[in-house]
């Protein structure tokens, strides 16, 4: 089978490798011609956004997936109109991609999310109290494109452009259920994991799975994924990110209709990975065991502070000694402040050992710059 896949990062990269064990062909589109998928995929270079590239690529596919969500939906649409199968379908990608439109669709399917406003372009029109979080209507991703408003002094630093204003909620965890659904209807969904941020940048530090739960937000978590599996009407792999906040209610902070950064521990740290369940779902086979088979955690390589340029990886033959340690490189040869440059996920007896294991990790290893 002829596989494209709309972008060639590391998540198109991990899901290639997971499926080279089958016979298929992966074929990606990128417009940096060193994305972590060029040299293990039929690559074309090319915008993802654009609608004739697009197009083009998919027409000849027997399937067209994504592993970022900003890419072009009318041309998928198209490819759709076209008897080329779409996962997930280009409608939920709409969707999605769009804040505006996935508050809309929470709302509208009774899925718990935080009060929200629309702003178009004019901070006039806000009625939401201070403190609240401005979210890009399009575009961001990784922290970019989210922001906290908290004082009349930070209204100066508003964006004006199409955006949701949204209640900031006092959280206590941030967690994420990861969820997959095949043509045929099957559903499956992975334990929840625990997401711990570098206040920072913004982004992941850490990712632990699994997170001990009381009955009643289980089932919170348990509605909220039934109701978004019934709601989509689509194939797909979703990671949906969920707020705890103080008060033990669940929100639905926001969805990625792909491979996300909260489900790499399943690599190790589960019966099989959501890269083993996202190539499932494309072929519409029986969905994959999702079952924890031990505590696992995930740590993120990201490049240091001030060092920009040929990556070099500080610490590592240390890290190759740890029993239970896996490191996975993304392929990336330039680094710089920030950029994910790959993975470390930490296998452990219990929550205490795991989280002792990857704080010394992430000790011992820097992503840093030849100078």
């Amino acid at each position: 089978m002829k596989i494209g896949i709309l972008g060639g990062g590391q998540l198109g990269r991990m899901l290639i490798q997971e499926a080279l064990k089958y016979d298929d062909e992966f074929y990606t589109l990128d417009p940096a011609s060193d994305a972590p998928c060029h040299n293990i995929s039929y690559f074309t270079k090319g915008s993802f956004n654009d609608y004739e590239t697009v197009l083009a690529f998919g027409k000849d596919k027997d399937v067209v997936t994504i592993e970022i969500e900003h890419v072009n939906a009318d041309a998928l649409a198209k490819l759709e109109n076209q008897g080329i199968k779409v996962v997930p379908n280009s409608n939920i990608i709409k969707t999605i991609q769009q804040k505006i439109l996935q508050k809309q669709f929470y709302k509208a399917h009774d899925i718990p999310s935080p009060e929200f406003e629309v702003m178009d372009g004019s901070s006039d029109e806000i009625n939401m109290p201070l403190p609240f979080v401005q979210k890009m209507n399009t575009g961001g991703y990784d922290g970019k494109g989210v922001q906290v408003i908290r004082t009349a002094e930070d209204m100066k630093n508003l964006w004006v452009e199409d955006s949701v204003i949204e209640k900031l909620v006092d959280i206590d965890k941030e967690l994420s259920v990861i969820v997959a659904r095949n043509e045929n209807g099957e559903t499956r969904t992975f334990p929840v994991t625990e997401m711990v941020a570098d206040p920072k940048l913004n982004l992941l530090d850490f990712n632990i799975c699994p997170v001990l739960l009381s009955e009643d937000i289980e089932a919170q978590i348990d509605a909220i994924t039934e109701k978004f599996l019934n709601a989509i009407q689509s194939p797909g792999l979703f990671a949906i990110e969920l707020f705890l906040d103080k008060e033990g209610k669940v929100w639905v902070n926001e969805t990625a209709p792909r491979l996300h950064n909260s489900g790499h521990q399943s690599q190790e740290g589960n019966a099989n990975s959501q890269f083993e369940q996202m190539y499932r779902v494309v072929k519409n086979l029986p969905l994959a065991d999702t079952d924890a088979i031990i505590y696992s955690g995930m740590l993120n390589l990201v490049g240091a502070e001030g060092y920009s340029g040929k990556v070099v990886y500080e610490g590592m033959e240390e890290v190759l000694k740890l029993p239970e340690t896996y490191i996975h490189l993304y392929g990336k040869t330039e680094t710089k402040p920030g950029r994910k440059m790959g993975h470390i996920n930490v296998l452990a007896e219990s929550r205490e050992e795991l989280m002792e294991k990857l704080v010394m990790v992430k000790g011992m290893v820097r992503v840093i710059a030849k100078r």
